[in-house]
Formats: C-alpha cells, sequence, structure tokens
C-alpha cells in the first residue's frame, strides 16, 4: 500500500473463508442465526482512494453488472460521510479479484475496506465498533472485515471474538457459477437446526485432530448448494480423493488446507485446466487494522 496526505493507493480488500459455517435457527425479523469461524486470506479486491474537496463520491472503474449507485464501496463512502458530516468526498478504483457470488465476501470485503481507509483519509477517526456497527447496515460480513481479525462468529455475522488460527495455505477453487445467497437460504431443504457450539469446542477440536477441515462442524449450506449447482459437486468429488475440502459460505467456492504453500501448489496442478483456482496464505488481521481503533 501507498500512500500521500491526500490518497491511499493498494488497500487490499481481503477475502475470507468460513471454516465451518452452521445454521442453528430462524430469527423473527427473518434473518439466520449462524455461526462460523471467519479466516482471513491474503489475497483480494486492491482499491485505490483519492480524497476530494468537492464532497462528491465517484467510482471510476466499472463493474460488470453492479450499476454505481448499488456498489458496496459507493453506498458505504456515503453513509460514512453522511453520518460524520464530513466535507470531503473521494474517488474510488476498484482492481477486481475476487469472483463475485463465490462466498468470498468480495463486495462486503471492499465496503470494510472503504469504510478503513476513509476513517483514515478523511480523518474523521471512528471507533473500530462505530464504524461495525454502519457496516452491519451495509452487509451481514462487513462488521468482520471492519473488526479485522480471525474470529468466531455468531448473530447474522456481527456477533465476533477473535481467535488464534495456525498459518496454513488454501487452495481456492472457484466453479463457473454465480450461487445466489438469499434463494439458498430459502430452500426448503436448508436445515436451520443445528446444535449451538462454543469456540472452545472448536479450539479444542482444532488441537487435538490435524484432519481439519473434518475436525469440526459442517457447511450446512453445501449439500443444497451441490445438490442444485453440479459445477460444485464436481469440484468437492475431485477433491474427495485428495484431500478433506469444504464450500465456503453459501458457495461457489471449495477450499482445502495445507501446511506449506508447496503441497497447495502441488495440488493445484493437478486440477482440470479450465477450472479457475488460486493458492493463497491465511492471514492473522486486516492490512488497514490499524486505521480504527
Amino acid at each position: 500500500m501507498s500512500s500521500s496526505n491526500d490518497s491511499l493507493r493498494d488497500c487490499l480488500a481481503p477475502a475470507k473463508l468460513n471454516l465451518f459455517l452452521h445454521i442453528t435457527g430462524r430469527r423473527p425479523d427473518g434473518y439466520h442465526s449462524l455461526q462460523t469461524v471467519f479466516q482471513l486470506l491474503d489475497w483480494g479486491d486492491r482499491l485505490h482512494f483519492k480524497r476530494r474537496d468537492d464532497g462528491a463520491i465517484t467510482r471510476k472503474t466499472e463493474v460488470p453488472g453492479v450499476p454505481e449507485a448499488d456498489d458496496l464501496v459507493v453506498r458505504a463512502a456515503r453513509l460514512l460521510q453522511r453520518h460524520t458530516g464530513t466535507k470531503f468526498g473521494v474517488e474510488i478504483e476498484i482492481d477486481k479479484r475476487l469472483p463475485m457470488g463465490a462466498g468470498l465476501g468480495g463486495g462486503s470485503s471492499d465496503a470494510a475496506t472503504t469504510l478503513l481507509a476513509l476513517n483514515r483519509l478523511w480523518g474523521v477517526d471512528l471507533s473500530r465498533g462505530i464504524l461495525q456497527n454502519l457496516g452491519l447496515q451495509l452487509g451481514a460480513d462487513v462488521p468482520f472485515f471492519v473488526f479485522g481479525q480471525n474470529a468466531f462468529a455468531e448473530g447474522v455475522g456481527e456477533t465476533l471474538q477473535a481467535v488464534d488460527l495456525p498459518n496454513r495455505f488454501f487452495l481456492v477453487v472457484t466453479p463457473d457459477v454465480h450461487v445466489p445467497t438469499a434463494a439458498i437460504f430459502s430452500e426448503k431443504a436448508l436445515t436451520r437446526d443445528t446444535k449451538v457450539a462454543t469456540m472452545m469446542d472448536f479450539l479444542a477440536a482444532q488441537r487435538s485432530d490435524t484432519s481439519w477441515p473434518d475436525s469440526f462442524g459442517r457447511n450446512d449450506m453445501q449439500a443444497v448448494v451441490a445438490g442444485k449447482y453440479a459445477e460444485v459437486a464436481k469440484v468437492l468429488e475431485w477433491f474427495s480423493n485428495l484431500a478433506s475440502a469444504r464450500m465456503t459460505g453459501s458457495g461457489a467456492s471449495v477450499f482445502a488446507a495445507f501446511r506449506s504453500q508447496a503441497e497447495a501448489e502441488m495440488a493445484q496442478a493437478k486440477l482440470p485446466a479450465s477450472w479457475k483456482s488460486v493458492v493463497t496464505a491465511s492471514l492473522d488481521s486486516h492490512p488497514l487494522f490499524a486505521f480504527a481503533s
């Protein structure tokens, strides 16, 4: 990342993985109660910000299928501007690297990086807690990215406890299919009664079993998505002969963990040539973590 008094460039908006994802109930407001562990990745979109003195907020990069007014980065900037009353605006460029509809949190992470970057660039200096509350107005995953640490999450994903995770390398494979999250949540076949676990349950399983991710939990959405999208089922089947794998979020991306980059790259080399994949390292904290306190 490079910076000056009026710009921040090459800001990483990191992807996330759900190491497990349990749906424990449905709330009176229609949302689902979840439990998950979020893992940050050293891979994601790159955002560039240039402060404006005229208050205008503009997106300089076209994002296919996402009108500027609907883009979470623009909505995040406008939300922060309204909340603080700042006279500043911003020009935002997006180097879009994360696939959409893949369960990697791309749009939510972009929004969180925007809140953190503008908190510094505009000099409004809001606390992390306030930024998380603002982020929740944009999406359930945004507070996690503002929180900026790997976390055990509950509620709709906004109740967060920091958790220490081992350093790993991940092979992430993304089938060429867009999985709509809302549609999966509304599926009748989706189970919504998984027993509530604790963070200590998760940590105990991590310590006692090295065959992760099978050592703890599951992704409750995985069977539903694999049943509807043959492409996801094919990736899971391919991994079954090589390594433990799991879908992240509502899909479509599937991941497996490895202890070294070399092991992950050896597995990647065996993938069908037409499949999109990346080998990436885990992250302990968001690169812009210091931009809020």
